[in-house]
């Protein structure tokens, strides 16, 4: 049972908080040293992918409005587009590149923990239970409602910000241009190097259609998505690239290049030793904030899946506060024993294995949602300009897509693909369940 009572959903700053929070975890941390080896030119790959992610932010803000039930986001808009396969593709690779993310971020989460508590660094147990109790608590969070799961993602994603905007500005009195010379010390064209950093920062975008996804959840859903979805991108965008530029301004390349904490390091330039603890805590909080926002995604997706028959009905039912529960469950179930894998030795390998898929499973959605959007848009009865306009976002947006997944790595898109179509069974049996439900 859905309520319509506005009180029990989300709001504009909600929604937004659920885009910027869901986007920023602990990726923005690390990603000035892995940008540092390119040198200043890292930062117009910044900007190349911030185009990328604008252009899909766009189209998934105008999809929300042509589709008219998009609950469930990407797959909504592929399953209208090209039917109930494709559409369980989308839902069936976004779903385990969900679980696989919850997962490695809390992970992430006790390895910022670890600053304040070294018993986490020590002891694997005490590692693996703090993480699973993350997880499980803010399952319990989001088994409340929407907006107690809102509550949370704004208060988090406004304390994740705080660290990110203190960098920024306190980088102004510490700025050295002399930093950026050479411009482009990664040893190969222009065009690659911009290439091959526009590929890796374009991962920090991923989430950016989180808004989408519980649109029955969301107040005034026409309006509300759209403006969630291009402000949030607009004001991740704003804060990855400004306090990239921040950090190699203050922080010599060739050491920023070697350095595993360049957030803590600038800290430290500006306010001395706390500055290590000022950032682990922003990033234990940008974690824990990441993590909420997922595990409410997770179970929006598989109940819009479930809800039209292409996932098992179980994921469709809701509990008192209007949420999938068993949703959650099922997600955080299978993040708990990834998890685990982490924590023992002769399961590192698949762990790491696992994380590497869940990229391509997360970008095929952006691929589908764009053709969809080209698709629908043109059976609409539109002028010529307007379809031009159309056909022009739409390729941009599609190209943008492809061009990512093939930057993933030959690996990661072959195992991807592999994994997605393991649905292909799972797809088979939901549809002759459908046709004999007495069996």
């Amino acid at each position: 049972m859905e309520s319509t009572d506005h009180g029990s959903k989300m709001g504009l700053w909600m929604s937004t908080s659920l885009v910027v929070g869901n986007m920023i975890g602990a990726g923005i941390f690390l990603m000035p040293s892995a940008l540092a080896a390119f040198g200043g030119i890292s930062v117009v790959g910044w900007l190349v992918s911030s185009a990328g992610a604008l252009l899909l932010a766009k189209v998934f803000s105008r999809l929300s409005r042509m589709v008219a039930d998009s609950k469930g986001g990407p797959y909504a808009f592929a399953r209208k587009g090209f039917g109930d396969y494709i559409g369980f593709l989308v839902a069936w690779g976004y779903w385990i590149s969900i679980w696989v993310a919850l997962a490695t971020i809390a992970v992430t989460f006790v390895s910022a923990l670890g600053v304040f508590f070294p018993g986490l660094k020590e002891n694997a147990l005490l590692a693996a239970g703090t993480a699973l109790g993350a997880i499980w608590l803010l399952t319990w969070v989001n088994s409340r409602g929407v907006r107690a799961s809102g509550k949370m993602q704004m208060v988090t994603t406004a304390l994740k910000i705080l660290p990110v905007l203190a960098i920024i500005l306190g980088g102004i009195f510490f700025f050295q241009p002399e930093n950026f010379v050479p411009f482009n010390a990664s040893g190969d064209s222009s065009i690659m190097a911009i290439a091959a950093t526009g590929t890796l920062t374009l991962y920090a975008f991923l989430g950016l259609e989180s808004a989408t996804v519980p649109a029955n959840k969301v107040q005034n859903p026409e309006k509300t998505i759209p403006k969630a979805t291009m402000t949030g991108t607009l004001i991740t965008t704003l804060l990855y690239v400004l306090s990239t530029v921040a950090i190699m301004g203050m922080i010599p390349m060739a050491e920023l290049s070697e350095s595993t904490a360049p957030f803590s390091d600038a800290m430290k330039i500006m306010s001395g030793e706390i500055g290590e603890e000022i950032i682990a805590a922003g990033v234990a909080v940008a974690t824990f904030g990441a993590l909420n926002g997922w595990i409410l995604i997770i179970g929006q997706v598989s109940e819009a899946t479930a809800n039209d028959g292409l996932f098992p009905g179980i994921f469709k039912k809701e509990n008192k506060n209007g949420v999938p529960v068993w949703g959650l469950i099922a997600g955080s179930g299978l993040a708990s024993l990834l998890l685990l894998m982490n924590y023992s030795d002769s399961l590192v390998e698949q762990f790491k294995f696992t994380i590497l898929l869940s990229t391509t499973c997360c970008l095929v959605p952006y691929l589908f949602s764009a053709a969809a959007y080209v698709i629908l848009s043109l059976q609409k009865s539109l002028k010529l300009k307007e379809q031009v306009s159309v056909f022009i976002l739409g390729s941009l947006t599609f190209s943008f897509a492809l061009w990512a997944i093939f930057g993933a790595g030959e690996q990661s898109v072959f195992w991807g693909f592999f994994f997605l179509m393991l649905g292909t069974p799972v797809f088979v049996w939901m549809k002759w369940k459908n046709k004999n439900p007495e069996l």
